[in-house]
Protein backbone atom coordinates (compact mmCIF):
# COMPACT_ATOMS: atom_id res chain seq x y z
CA UNK A 1 0.00 0.00 0.00
CA UNK A 2 2.70 2.48 1.01
CA UNK A 3 4.96 2.02 -2.03
CA UNK A 4 2.01 1.91 -4.42
CA UNK A 5 0.49 5.08 -3.02
CA UNK A 6 3.79 6.92 -3.31
CA UNK A 7 3.72 6.51 -7.12
CA UNK A 8 0.17 5.85 -8.31
CA UNK A 9 -1.02 9.43 -7.73
CA UNK A 10 1.38 10.89 -10.31
CA UNK A 11 -0.48 9.23 -13.21
CA UNK A 12 -3.85 10.49 -11.96
CA UNK A 13 -2.84 14.14 -11.40
CA UNK A 14 -4.42 15.60 -14.60
CA UNK A 15 -7.78 13.88 -13.95
CA UNK A 16 -7.72 14.81 -10.25
CA UNK A 17 -6.88 18.43 -11.11
CA UNK A 18 -9.88 18.70 -13.42
CA UNK A 19 -12.21 17.18 -10.80
CA UNK A 20 -10.95 19.45 -7.99
CA UNK A 21 -10.86 22.63 -10.07
CA UNK A 22 -7.09 22.95 -9.96
CA UNK A 23 -4.10 22.43 -12.26
CA UNK A 24 -1.70 19.42 -12.39
CA UNK A 25 1.20 21.67 -11.34
CA UNK A 26 -0.65 22.96 -8.26
CA UNK A 27 -1.95 19.48 -7.45
CA UNK A 28 1.62 18.18 -7.33
CA UNK A 29 1.51 19.34 -3.69
CA UNK A 30 -0.57 16.20 -3.06
CA UNK A 31 2.55 14.14 -3.83
CA UNK A 32 4.97 16.46 -2.04
CA UNK A 33 2.88 16.65 1.14
CA UNK A 34 2.79 12.85 1.36
CA UNK A 35 6.57 12.50 0.87
CA UNK A 36 7.30 15.22 3.43
CA UNK A 37 5.01 13.62 5.99
CA UNK A 38 6.71 10.23 5.51
CA UNK A 39 10.17 11.82 5.85
CA UNK A 40 9.24 13.71 9.05
CA UNK A 41 7.65 10.80 10.91
CA UNK A 42 9.84 7.85 9.84
CA UNK A 43 12.38 8.47 12.65
CA UNK A 44 9.61 8.16 15.27
CA UNK A 45 8.60 4.67 14.13
CA UNK A 46 11.26 2.70 16.04
CA UNK A 47 10.62 4.57 19.29
CA UNK A 48 6.83 4.14 18.95
CA UNK A 49 7.20 0.39 18.36
CA UNK A 50 9.38 0.01 21.47
CA UNK A 51 7.18 2.23 23.63
CA UNK A 52 3.69 1.06 22.68
CA UNK A 53 4.30 -2.37 21.12
CA UNK A 54 5.14 -3.18 17.50
CA UNK A 55 1.90 -5.04 16.75
CA UNK A 56 -0.27 -2.28 18.24
CA UNK A 57 1.52 0.44 16.27
CA UNK A 58 1.46 -1.65 13.08
CA UNK A 59 -2.29 -2.25 13.29
CA UNK A 60 -2.93 1.42 14.12
CA UNK A 61 -0.78 2.50 11.16
CA UNK A 62 -2.61 0.21 8.72
CA UNK A 63 -5.98 1.41 10.05
CA UNK A 64 -5.00 5.09 9.83
CA UNK A 65 -3.60 4.60 6.32
CA UNK A 66 -6.84 2.97 5.21
CA UNK A 67 -9.06 5.67 6.76
CA UNK A 68 -6.94 8.49 5.34
CA UNK A 69 -7.20 6.80 1.92
CA UNK A 70 -10.98 7.07 2.21
CA UNK A 71 -10.57 10.75 3.19
CA UNK A 72 -8.44 11.31 0.05
CA UNK A 73 -11.15 9.76 -2.14
CA UNK A 74 -13.84 11.94 -0.50
CA UNK A 75 -11.86 15.20 -0.81
CA UNK A 76 -13.77 18.04 -2.45
CA UNK A 77 -10.91 20.50 -2.86
CA UNK A 78 -7.12 20.74 -2.79
CA UNK A 79 -6.88 21.67 0.91
CA UNK A 80 -8.87 18.60 2.01
CA UNK A 81 -6.77 16.35 -0.23
CA UNK A 82 -3.46 17.72 1.11
CA UNK A 83 -4.57 17.29 4.73
CA UNK A 84 -5.65 13.71 4.06
CA UNK A 85 -2.33 13.00 2.29
CA UNK A 86 -0.36 14.35 5.28
CA UNK A 87 -2.20 11.93 7.60
CA UNK A 88 -1.67 9.15 5.07
CA UNK A 89 2.07 9.92 5.04
CA UNK A 90 2.21 9.76 8.85
CA UNK A 91 0.62 6.30 8.73
CA UNK A 92 2.92 5.14 5.92
CA UNK A 93 5.96 6.30 7.88
CA UNK A 94 4.95 4.01 10.75
CA UNK A 95 3.64 1.11 8.69
CA UNK A 96 6.69 -0.02 6.72
CA UNK A 97 9.50 0.36 9.32
CA UNK A 98 7.39 -1.19 12.10
CA UNK A 99 6.44 -4.10 9.85
CA UNK A 100 10.15 -4.60 9.22
CA UNK A 101 10.85 -4.47 12.98
CA UNK A 102 8.36 -7.30 13.53
CA UNK A 103 10.09 -9.37 10.86
CA UNK A 104 13.59 -8.66 12.20
CA UNK A 105 12.65 -9.67 15.74
CA UNK A 106 10.73 -12.82 14.89
CA UNK A 107 12.71 -14.37 12.02
CA UNK A 108 15.91 -16.27 13.00
CA UNK A 109 19.01 -14.68 11.48
CA UNK A 110 19.78 -17.77 9.41
CA UNK A 111 16.39 -17.29 7.66
CA UNK A 112 16.72 -13.51 7.29
CA UNK A 113 17.98 -13.61 3.69
CA UNK A 114 15.00 -15.67 2.56
CA UNK A 115 12.59 -13.39 4.41
CA UNK A 116 14.18 -10.25 2.96
CA UNK A 117 13.89 -11.62 -0.58
CA UNK A 118 10.12 -11.54 -0.10
CA UNK A 119 10.08 -8.25 1.81
CA UNK A 120 11.93 -6.41 -0.97
CA UNK A 121 9.34 -7.35 -3.60
CA UNK A 122 6.63 -4.79 -2.62
CA UNK A 123 9.21 -1.99 -2.44
CA UNK A 124 10.30 -2.74 -6.00
CA UNK A 125 6.81 -3.46 -7.37
CA UNK A 126 5.25 -0.22 -6.12
CA UNK A 127 7.05 2.24 -8.44
CA UNK A 128 6.54 -0.12 -11.41
CA UNK A 129 2.91 -1.14 -10.86
CA UNK A 130 1.83 2.37 -9.83
CA UNK A 131 1.88 4.06 -13.28
CA UNK A 132 -0.02 1.36 -15.25
CA UNK A 133 -2.51 0.78 -12.41
CA UNK A 134 -3.11 4.50 -12.01
CA UNK A 135 -3.45 4.90 -15.78
CA UNK A 136 -5.96 2.03 -15.98
CA UNK A 137 -8.12 3.28 -13.10
CA UNK A 138 -8.17 6.87 -14.33
CA UNK A 139 -8.93 5.81 -17.90
CA UNK A 140 -11.60 3.19 -17.25
CA UNK A 141 -12.91 4.01 -13.74
CA UNK A 142 -12.26 7.25 -11.81
CA UNK A 143 -9.37 8.79 -9.85
CA UNK A 144 -11.11 7.97 -6.55
CA UNK A 145 -10.27 4.27 -6.99
CA UNK A 146 -6.53 4.80 -6.65
CA UNK A 147 -7.31 5.46 -2.95
CA UNK A 148 -10.34 3.21 -2.43
CA UNK A 149 -8.31 0.15 -3.50
CA UNK A 150 -6.54 0.42 -0.14
CA UNK A 151 -9.70 -0.46 1.82
CA UNK A 152 -9.79 -4.24 1.19
CA UNK A 153 -5.98 -4.46 1.48
CA UNK A 154 -6.04 -2.59 4.81
CA UNK A 155 -8.88 -4.67 6.28
CA UNK A 156 -7.18 -7.92 5.25
CA UNK A 157 -3.85 -6.65 6.62
CA UNK A 158 -5.30 -5.83 10.04
CA UNK A 159 -7.07 -9.21 10.23
CA UNK A 160 -3.85 -11.08 9.39
CA UNK A 161 -1.73 -9.08 11.84
CA UNK A 162 -4.21 -9.68 14.67
CA UNK A 163 -4.23 -13.39 13.90
CA UNK A 164 -0.58 -14.11 13.09
CA UNK A 165 1.63 -11.54 14.87
CA UNK A 166 2.48 -11.61 18.57
CA UNK A 167 3.04 -8.37 20.49
CA UNK A 168 6.66 -7.20 20.66
CA UNK A 169 7.55 -4.47 23.12
CA UNK A 170 10.69 -3.15 24.85
CA UNK A 171 10.56 -2.49 28.57
CA UNK A 172 11.83 0.78 29.99
CA UNK A 173 11.70 2.80 26.76
CA UNK A 174 12.72 6.41 27.49
CA UNK A 175 10.57 9.42 26.51
CA UNK A 176 10.71 10.70 22.93
CA UNK A 177 13.79 12.74 22.04
CA UNK A 178 11.85 15.93 21.20
CA UNK A 179 14.85 18.18 20.32
CA UNK A 180 16.18 15.42 18.07
CA UNK A 181 12.76 14.90 16.51
CA UNK A 182 12.36 18.60 15.66
CA UNK A 183 15.87 18.89 14.20
CA UNK A 184 15.53 15.69 12.18
CA UNK A 185 12.04 16.70 10.99
CA UNK A 186 13.25 20.05 9.65
CA UNK A 187 16.36 18.43 8.16
CA UNK A 188 14.49 15.63 6.39
CA UNK A 189 11.54 17.77 5.27
CA UNK A 190 13.87 20.41 3.82
CA UNK A 191 16.15 17.93 2.05
CA UNK A 192 13.35 15.75 0.64
CA UNK A 193 11.36 18.75 -0.64
CA UNK A 194 14.55 20.30 -2.04
CA UNK A 195 15.63 17.11 -3.82
CA UNK A 196 12.11 16.58 -5.18
CA UNK A 197 11.95 20.17 -6.51
CA UNK A 198 15.37 20.12 -8.22
CA UNK A 199 15.05 20.61 -11.94
CA UNK A 200 11.27 20.94 -11.94
CA UNK A 201 10.94 24.76 -11.82
CA UNK A 202 8.45 24.65 -8.95
CA UNK A 203 10.29 27.25 -6.84
CA UNK A 204 12.87 30.01 -7.38
CA UNK A 205 16.51 28.87 -7.31
CA UNK A 206 17.45 30.96 -4.20
CA UNK A 207 14.56 29.40 -2.26
CA UNK A 208 15.56 25.91 -3.43
CA UNK A 209 19.20 26.41 -2.40
CA UNK A 210 18.07 27.94 0.90
CA UNK A 211 15.86 24.93 1.59
CA UNK A 212 18.70 22.46 0.99
CA UNK A 213 21.08 24.64 3.07
CA UNK A 214 18.53 24.68 5.93
CA UNK A 215 18.26 20.89 5.77
CA UNK A 216 22.05 20.48 5.81
CA UNK A 217 22.42 22.91 8.74
CA UNK A 218 19.76 21.12 10.80
CA UNK A 219 21.45 17.83 9.93
CA UNK A 220 24.75 19.10 11.36
CA UNK A 221 22.97 20.41 14.47
CA UNK A 222 21.29 17.04 14.87
CA UNK A 223 24.64 15.22 14.61
CA UNK A 224 25.95 17.43 17.43
CA UNK A 225 22.81 16.74 19.49
CA UNK A 226 23.01 12.97 18.87
CA UNK A 227 26.55 12.80 20.27
CA UNK A 228 25.34 14.29 23.56
CA UNK A 229 22.06 12.38 23.89
CA UNK A 230 21.74 8.98 25.58
CA UNK A 231 18.90 7.79 23.29
CA UNK A 232 18.78 9.97 20.15
CA UNK A 233 15.81 9.44 17.87
CA UNK A 234 18.21 8.62 14.98
CA UNK A 235 21.14 6.69 16.41
CA UNK A 236 24.20 7.77 14.41
CA UNK A 237 26.38 5.32 16.37
CA UNK A 238 24.91 2.59 14.14
CA UNK A 239 27.26 3.83 11.42
CA UNK A 240 30.13 2.36 13.46
CA UNK A 241 28.84 -1.11 12.52
CA UNK A 242 30.73 -1.78 9.24
CA UNK A 243 28.05 -3.89 7.53
CA UNK A 244 25.30 -1.40 8.43
CA UNK A 245 27.34 1.62 7.25
CA UNK A 246 28.44 0.03 3.96
CA UNK A 247 24.97 -1.36 3.18
CA UNK A 248 23.37 2.02 3.96
CA UNK A 249 25.79 4.13 1.89
CA UNK A 250 26.24 1.72 -1.02
CA UNK A 251 22.58 0.74 -0.97
CA UNK A 252 21.48 4.36 -1.25
CA UNK A 253 23.51 4.85 -4.43
CA UNK A 254 21.65 1.82 -5.83
CA UNK A 255 18.35 3.30 -4.62
CA UNK A 256 18.83 6.29 -6.90
CA UNK A 257 17.45 3.90 -9.52
CA UNK A 258 14.22 3.25 -7.57
CA UNK A 259 13.07 6.86 -7.86
CA UNK A 260 14.83 7.82 -11.09
CA UNK A 261 14.17 4.86 -13.42
CA UNK A 262 10.32 5.01 -13.46
CA UNK A 263 10.58 8.81 -13.88
CA UNK A 264 13.04 8.54 -16.79
CA UNK A 265 11.09 5.72 -18.46
CA UNK A 266 7.91 7.79 -18.27
CA UNK A 267 9.71 10.75 -19.88
CA UNK A 268 11.26 8.57 -22.60
CA UNK A 269 8.21 6.49 -23.51
CA UNK A 270 5.51 9.15 -23.14
CA UNK A 271 7.24 12.43 -24.04
CA UNK A 272 9.97 11.04 -26.30
CA UNK A 273 8.10 8.21 -28.07
CA UNK A 274 4.54 9.55 -27.73
CA UNK A 275 3.07 6.48 -26.02
CA UNK A 276 0.00 6.74 -23.77
CA UNK A 277 0.54 6.45 -19.99
CA UNK A 278 -1.13 3.03 -19.98
CA UNK A 279 0.97 1.68 -22.89
CA UNK A 280 4.18 3.00 -21.32
CA UNK A 281 3.19 1.50 -17.95
CA UNK A 282 2.67 -1.93 -19.50
CA UNK A 283 6.23 -1.86 -20.89
CA UNK A 284 7.80 -0.75 -17.59
CA UNK A 285 5.88 -3.52 -15.81
CA UNK A 286 8.56 -5.90 -17.12
CA UNK A 287 10.82 -4.69 -14.30
CA UNK A 288 8.27 -6.02 -11.81
CA UNK A 289 8.28 -9.43 -13.48
CA UNK A 290 12.07 -9.52 -13.14
CA UNK A 291 11.79 -8.64 -9.46
CA UNK A 292 9.32 -11.49 -8.91
CA UNK A 293 11.61 -13.99 -10.64
CA UNK A 294 14.46 -12.94 -8.36
CA UNK A 295 12.81 -14.09 -5.14
CA UNK A 296 13.14 -17.73 -6.19
CA UNK A 297 16.90 -17.58 -6.74
CA UNK A 298 18.27 -14.79 -4.50
CA UNK A 299 18.91 -17.05 -1.50
CA UNK A 300 20.90 -19.75 -3.37
CA UNK A 301 22.91 -17.11 -5.27
CA UNK A 302 23.98 -15.26 -2.10
CA UNK A 303 24.63 -18.53 -0.25
CA UNK A 304 26.83 -19.74 -3.11
CA UNK A 305 28.92 -16.59 -3.66
CA UNK A 306 28.58 -14.56 -0.43
CA UNK A 307 27.37 -11.00 0.13
CA UNK A 308 30.60 -9.23 -0.85
CA UNK A 309 30.99 -10.91 -4.22
CA UNK A 310 27.29 -10.70 -5.12
CA UNK A 311 26.90 -7.03 -4.19
CA UNK A 312 30.08 -5.88 -5.97
CA UNK A 313 29.47 -7.76 -9.24
CA UNK A 314 25.73 -7.13 -9.21
CA UNK A 315 26.21 -3.38 -8.64
CA UNK A 316 27.97 -3.17 -12.02
CA UNK A 317 25.32 -5.34 -13.70
CA UNK A 318 22.47 -3.27 -12.24
CA UNK A 319 24.06 -0.01 -13.39
CA UNK A 320 24.80 -1.46 -16.84
CA UNK A 321 21.19 -2.43 -17.47
CA UNK A 322 20.07 1.09 -16.52
CA UNK A 323 22.57 2.49 -19.03
CA UNK A 324 21.22 0.06 -21.67
CA UNK A 325 17.85 1.84 -21.42
CA UNK A 326 19.62 4.88 -22.91
CA UNK A 327 19.79 2.94 -26.17
CA UNK A 328 16.00 2.73 -26.55
CA UNK A 329 14.66 4.46 -29.69
CA UNK A 330 11.18 4.62 -31.25
CA UNK A 331 12.41 1.87 -33.60
CA UNK A 332 13.55 -0.46 -30.77
CA UNK A 333 11.33 -3.59 -30.79
CA UNK A 334 9.00 -3.70 -27.81
CA UNK A 335 10.15 -7.25 -27.00
CA UNK A 336 13.76 -6.06 -26.69
CA UNK A 337 12.81 -3.20 -24.34
CA UNK A 338 10.78 -5.62 -22.22
CA UNK A 339 13.68 -8.11 -22.14
CA UNK A 340 16.19 -5.46 -20.98
CA UNK A 341 13.77 -4.19 -18.31
CA UNK A 342 13.01 -7.77 -17.21
CA UNK A 343 16.66 -8.72 -16.71
CA UNK A 344 17.46 -5.31 -15.21
CA UNK A 345 14.59 -5.70 -12.74
CA UNK A 346 15.98 -9.09 -11.74
CA UNK A 347 19.47 -7.74 -10.97
CA UNK A 348 18.11 -4.63 -9.21
CA UNK A 349 15.88 -6.77 -7.00
CA UNK A 350 18.77 -9.12 -6.18
CA UNK A 351 20.85 -6.10 -5.16
CA UNK A 352 18.21 -4.74 -2.78
CA UNK A 353 17.60 -8.16 -1.24
CA UNK A 354 21.30 -8.45 -0.45
CA UNK A 355 21.59 -4.86 0.80
CA UNK A 356 18.45 -5.02 2.97
CA UNK A 357 19.59 -8.26 4.59
CA UNK A 358 23.18 -7.17 5.16
CA UNK A 359 21.98 -3.92 6.78
CA UNK A 360 20.81 -5.87 9.85
CA UNK A 361 23.46 -8.63 9.81
CA UNK A 362 25.41 -7.42 12.84
CA UNK A 363 22.77 -5.32 14.64
CA UNK A 364 21.97 -6.64 18.17
CA UNK A 365 18.27 -7.30 18.90
CA UNK A 366 18.00 -4.34 21.30
CA UNK A 367 18.97 -1.93 18.49
CA UNK A 368 16.77 -3.37 15.72
CA UNK A 369 14.07 -0.70 16.10
CA UNK A 370 16.57 2.15 15.83
CA UNK A 371 18.29 0.46 12.88
CA UNK A 372 14.97 0.05 11.06
CA UNK A 373 14.09 3.74 11.54
CA UNK A 374 17.56 4.83 10.40
CA UNK A 375 17.46 2.60 7.31
CA UNK A 376 13.94 3.79 6.36
CA UNK A 377 15.03 7.42 6.68
CA UNK A 378 18.11 6.80 4.50
CA UNK A 379 16.00 5.02 1.87
CA UNK A 380 13.59 7.96 1.70
CA UNK A 381 16.46 10.37 1.10
CA UNK A 382 18.09 8.09 -1.47
CA UNK A 383 14.93 7.68 -3.56
CA UNK A 384 14.18 11.44 -3.45
CA UNK A 385 17.77 12.32 -4.34
CA UNK A 386 17.62 9.89 -7.28
CA UNK A 387 14.64 11.75 -8.76
CA UNK A 388 16.42 15.06 -8.14
CA UNK A 389 19.64 13.93 -9.86
CA UNK A 390 17.66 12.64 -12.86
CA UNK A 391 15.70 15.91 -13.17
CA UNK A 392 18.87 18.04 -12.91
CA UNK A 393 20.55 15.91 -15.59
CA UNK A 394 17.60 16.50 -17.95
CA UNK A 395 17.72 20.25 -17.31
CA UNK A 396 21.49 20.48 -17.81
CA UNK A 397 21.22 18.51 -21.05
CA UNK A 398 18.44 20.84 -22.29
CA UNK A 399 20.47 23.92 -21.28
CA UNK A 400 23.54 22.66 -23.18
CA UNK A 401 21.35 22.26 -26.28
CA UNK A 402 19.84 25.69 -25.74
CA UNK A 403 16.36 24.15 -25.82
CA UNK A 404 13.34 24.53 -23.56
CA UNK A 405 11.61 21.30 -24.59
CA UNK A 406 12.59 17.78 -23.61
CA UNK A 407 14.14 15.54 -26.28
CA UNK A 408 15.07 11.86 -26.30
CA UNK A 409 18.77 12.78 -26.01
CA UNK A 410 18.15 14.48 -22.67
CA UNK A 411 16.60 11.35 -21.21
CA UNK A 412 19.51 9.30 -22.58
CA UNK A 413 21.87 11.45 -20.49
CA UNK A 414 19.68 10.82 -17.43
CA UNK A 415 19.89 7.03 -17.81
CA UNK A 416 23.68 7.17 -18.22
CA UNK A 417 24.19 9.33 -15.10
CA UNK A 418 21.91 7.20 -12.90
CA UNK A 419 23.44 3.97 -14.21
CA UNK A 420 26.99 5.17 -13.53
CA UNK A 421 26.07 6.32 -10.00
CA UNK A 422 24.43 2.96 -9.29
CA UNK A 423 27.52 1.10 -10.54
CA UNK A 424 29.73 3.39 -8.41
CA UNK A 425 28.32 1.67 -5.29
CA UNK A 426 30.84 -1.09 -6.09
CA UNK A 427 33.51 1.01 -4.34
CA UNK A 428 31.46 0.90 -1.13
CA UNK A 429 30.71 -2.83 -1.29
CA UNK A 430 34.37 -3.68 -1.99
CA UNK A 431 35.13 -2.53 1.56
CA UNK A 432 33.15 -5.47 2.97
CA UNK A 433 35.05 -8.27 4.66
CA UNK A 434 35.03 -11.49 2.58
CA UNK A 435 33.06 -13.25 5.34
CA UNK A 436 30.59 -10.38 5.89
CA UNK A 437 27.11 -11.77 6.59
CA UNK A 438 28.25 -15.41 6.34
CA UNK A 439 26.24 -16.28 9.45
CA UNK A 440 23.08 -15.17 7.62
CA UNK A 441 23.48 -17.05 4.36
CA UNK A 442 25.16 -20.23 5.54
CA UNK A 443 27.81 -19.88 2.81
CA UNK A 444 30.83 -22.09 3.22
CA UNK A 445 33.94 -19.99 2.85
CA UNK A 446 37.39 -21.42 2.19
CA UNK A 447 40.17 -20.78 4.72
CA UNK A 448 42.22 -18.70 2.27
CA UNK A 449 39.35 -16.24 1.86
Amino acid sequence: MQMLDATVVATALPAMARALGSTPVRLNVAITSYLLSVAVFVPVSGWAADRYGARRVFVAAIGLFTLSSVACALSQDLVQLVLARIVQGMAGAMMVPVGRIILLRTVPKEDLLKAMSFLSIPALLGPVIGPPLGGFMVTYMSWHWIFLINIPIGVLGIALVMRCVAEIREEGTPPLDWPGFLLSAICLASLVSGFEAIGRDVMPLPLLLGLIALGAACGLLYARHARRSDRPIIDLSLMRVPTFAIATLGGNLCRFAVGATPFLLAMLLQVGFGLTPFSAGLITFASAAGALLMKFVATPIVRRFGFRRVLTVNAVLTGSFIVLCAGFTPQTPVWLMILILLVGGFFRSLQFTGVNTLTYADIPPAMMSRASSFAAMAQQLGISLGVGVAAVTLNISMALRGADRLAVGDVVAGFIVIGVLCAASVFSFRRLEPLAGAHLNGAKQSDDE
